[in-house]
């Protein structure tokens, strides 16, 4: 029998797992800060001109909101492989896990990708407004960074789940780009 799989989503995954997922549930992690904390060269920048991704970032009295997946049954093995394929690229996120809490009573231990904070492409502390101008103009693989960031802050407010960081980025992107 294997045993039941859980992912915490807190950017894209919540919007894209490209997993098979069997159930979804909000939950919130203690000890860690959703931010635009790394550099990305790859999916939303490039080497020559960096964008940002969202990243758990180690944080004492601070908590993230966001999205526990149960893996569908048998497909554990094949989504931890597309994980480490997605989210290692670069050797800047750790693989770890946490305790997540449902709002509605329960936890479960998740997988997580977190920032290495002694990573070179770490950037936390950076000024929202500094973010916003990377943000608005930043492309990479997989599309321009401010539809990562518009798509990541349209599905958290889909799901209730308020970041008022997110939302004011959202919103300054937009009116930079016009």
């Amino acid at each position: 029998m294997t045993e039941t799989m859980w992912v915490f989503g807190y950017g894209s995954l919540i919007w894209n797992p490209e997993f098979p997922v069997a159930e979804t549930r909000i939950a919130r992690v203690q000890g860690w800060r959703r931010s635009f904390c790394m550099r990305s060269i790859h999916h939303r920048g490039s080497e020559a001109d960096p964008g940002l991704v969202l990243a758990l970032d180690a944080a004492a009295g601070h908590h993230c909101d966001g999205v526990t997946f149960r893996v569908t049954s048998g497909a554990e093995a094949d989504t931890l492989a597309l994980l480490r394929e997605r989210e290692l690229i670069s050797s800047a996120y750790l693989e770890t896990q946490v305790q997540a809490d449902w709002p509605e009573g329960g936890r479960c231990t998740a997988l997580v990708y977190v920032i290495d904070p002694d990573h070179w492409q770490y950037c936390g502390g950076i000024a929202l407004e500094d973010q916003a101008q990377i943000i608005a103009r930043a492309a990479g693989g997989r599309g321009p960074n401010r539809d990562y960031l518009w798509s990541t802050a349209a599905h958290l407010a889909e799901l209730g789940i308020s970041d008022p960081e997110l939302e004011w980025l959202a919103g300054r992107v937009r009116a930079l780009i016009g």
